[in-house]
């Protein structure tokens, strides 16, 4: 069970092609604080390989989404593949 699942779960069950999610509603579908580290671009970045992948960015494409920081403004948009 990933730390992430709850991110998995709350865009698998969603119908729309883009959703846009704040920081503190990822927080509470994770169940903890996002890292600093999620305010960087890197940290939600479509990687190729599985193995490139960061937790968020994992979590969004097992359930069918790419992910991007919208930077700034401590947001992500969520695009359906």
């Amino acid at each position: 069970m990933s730390k992430y699942e709850g991110l998995t779960y709350r865009l698998a069950r969603s119908g729309l092609s883009v959703i846009i999610l704040t920081f503190k509603e990822i927080e509470a579908l994770i169940g903890a604080a996002l890292p600093a580290s999620a305010r960087r671009p890197q940290f939600w970045a479509n990687a190729n390989k599985p193995a490139q992948s960061r937790p968020g960015n994992k979590a969004a494409r097992e359930a069918g989404y790419r992910s991007f920081l919208l930077a700034g403004h401590d947001k992500v948009r969520f695009v359906r593949d």
